[in-house]
């Protein structure tokens, strides 16, 4: 069967094309399996950590025994009590050493025994069930490791709570008691928010049972050389004639290495876009503006993890209004681990610590917060009527007149918003360009925000439009020598994006303004100026 890009469920280097986890695997061991450590693989859903502990499992099969259990697989009674509890947690591990008979022969028979016979006793707790590890780890000729998936499963069950204190008892003595080598827990939420939503009130919000844990400090995102490695076995079975290096990259800045956008991206690159007129022959498919289809065509998609991202938004009213601050106000928000929301964001993989502020975790989940915001107001907003009555205007022979639609923004803006004070249109401008933009471009092309020039004065727009690239800058006015740095500052972006033309969008509080649209020449460069 032929290999092909996977986004549901594990991925196996046989049947799929995937990222190669060797260093990761590596690493994981030199860093905390060989030293003993017990620890959480706690990342966002959909980030690899399933595909990561079977890897691991198989890479330590010469060394360890891995007994690797899932969560998922236990429904919510077996979690109603110790006794329970206990006689699942034997049943799956006599299903474990049942497939793997060869375990057995390094491990003590009377001992392995006498922890099944427990399942036949009326009462067993956490302390028996204990006992029988603590004798199997004793007698085995190679050190186990306890490896559990998916312990968000086991959330808000008080017996989970107990068990991991137990293990945390266990880990402190077992220089005296023997007990697993190494235990690995993976799923979103790590075990401190575990107790938080077991117990919310103070008191025990920061009582964790699993403060033994050792920081899991390895970086489970894909690099853009790695995506390249992906990309050249993919090219050698197929010869599409790609430019590995530059599609890799691209792929890169949309998706900043989160494994599932990645293998989604190629996913729907390899199998949708060969059925699309525009990219008939394949020539066109593994380039720039191939990566960008696939992107406006997942954008588009339904698929579990942006679902998840708009409950979790929704869920959190601290969480939705930290990220609306950030896109339409350009506010900063300084990194700050133990603000709830904040903790939240990293937690769930949809936001990361630039070094000093939070950014949203990449371009394809901004987008999708921004259509989610914008869609929210989008029935009710009288410039996003005015763009679909008037967006035939906007296109010609498939090119995007982004002139016009400046000039027919400055039109409606000053009709709609224009007595509003400075304060609305700071706070809400660049949300109401965004609502005209969108309707225009939807369907046919791509915008994102460029990150790194969002704040509180300034956001670059970039649209993609039937294969040209428009950069936009939106500003807030600060006076006639910012706005002389912020076109300095395009011009220096348009030799980014080897663009001869660029946009800028000025909000003027100045009620003495003089609105309109106007083109500048400065050097080499052309600059349509909109003030608003």
């Amino acid at each position: 069967m032929a290999r092909y890009f996977n986004t549901e469920g594990v991925c196996k280097p046989k049947e799929h094309y995937m990222v190669r986890l060797d260093e990761r695997l590596k690493a994981i061991r030199e860093l905390y399996v060989d030293r003993g450590k017990y620890f959480v693989i706690n990342r966002g859903r959909q980030y690899g950590k399933t595909t990561t502990l079977r890897a691991l499992a198989e890479y330590l099969r010469d060394e360890y025994i891995v007994i690797a259990m899932d969560f998922q697989r236990m429904s919510t009674a077996n979690f109603a009590d110790e006794q329970v509890f206990a006689v699942k947690m034997i049943g799956q591990m006599e299903q474990i050493f049942s497939r793997k008979k060869e375990w057995m022969q390094g491990i003590d028979g009377a001992a392995f025994q006498a922890m099944l016979s427990l399942k036949d006793r009326e009462e067993v707790s956490l302390d028996a069930l204990f006992e029988g590890f603590s004798r199997i780890c004793e007698t085995s000729a190679k050190p186990i490791i306890l490896m559990i998936d998916e312990v968000d499963s086991a959330s808000n069950n008080q017996v989970f709570i107990d068990f991991l204190a137990q293990l945390r008892g266990c880990y402190l003595d077992r220089e005296a008691t023997p007990i697993f080598h190494s235990v690995i827990l993976a799923g979103v939420y790590d075990i401190k928010n575990l107790k938080l939503k077991l117990r919310p009130d103070a008191v025990h919000q920061y009582n964790s049972p699993w403060n033994i844990a050792a920081e899991f400090d390895i970086n489970m995102s894909f690099s853009a050389a790695q995506i390249g490695d992906m990309l050249q076995e993919y090219e050698a079975e197929h010869d599409t004639g790609m430019d590995m290096a530059a599609v890799a990259e691209e792929i890169y800045q949309y998706t900043s290495g989160y494994p599932y956008l990645v293998s989604a991206v190629c996913k729907i690159m390899d199998e949708k876009l060969p059925a699309r007129e525009a990219f008939a022959g394949g020539s066109r498919i593994w380039t720039r503006e191939g990566v960008e289809e696939a992107v406006k065509i997942l954008l588009r998609s339904r698929t579990t993890l942006f679902d998840s991202m708009i409950k979790h938004i929704n869920e959190y009213p601290d969480l939705k209004k930290m990220f609306h601050a950030m896109l339409f106000q350009g506010e900063q928000v300084l990194y700050d681990q133990y603000n709830p929301a904040i903790e939240l964001a990293d937690m769930f993989g949809y936001a990361v610590d630039d070094g000093v502020y939070v950014q949203v975790a990449n371009r394809i989940f901004e987008t999708c917060l921004y259509n989610m915001f914008l869609s929210e107001e989008e029935l009710a907003s009288s410039v996003s009527r005015a763009a679909k009555q008037d967006k035939n205007q906007f296109v010609s022979g498939g090119r995007l007149d982004m002139e016009m639609v400046l000039r027919k923004f400055v039109e409606y803006f000053n009709d709609i918003y224009g007595k509003n004070d400075g304060k609305f249109v700071e706070e809400h401008g660049r949300k109401f360009f965004l609502l005209y933009l969108r309707p225009i471009i939807n369907g046919t092309g791509n915008y994102y925000i460029e990150a790194q020039t969002r704040d509180a004065g300034r956001t670059d727009v970039i649209v993609d439009y039937g294969g040209e690239q428009f950069v936009i800058e939106m500003k807030i006015w600060r006076g006639n020598e910012y706005n002389r740095r912020g076109e300095k500052q395009l011009m220096d972006y348009l030799d980014y994006f080897h663009r001869d033309k660029g946009y800028m969008l000025s909000f003027h509080f100045n009620r003495n303004k003089e609105i309109g649209v106007r083109t500048i020449t400065l050097g080499d460069k052309t600059i349509v100026e909109a003030v608003v």
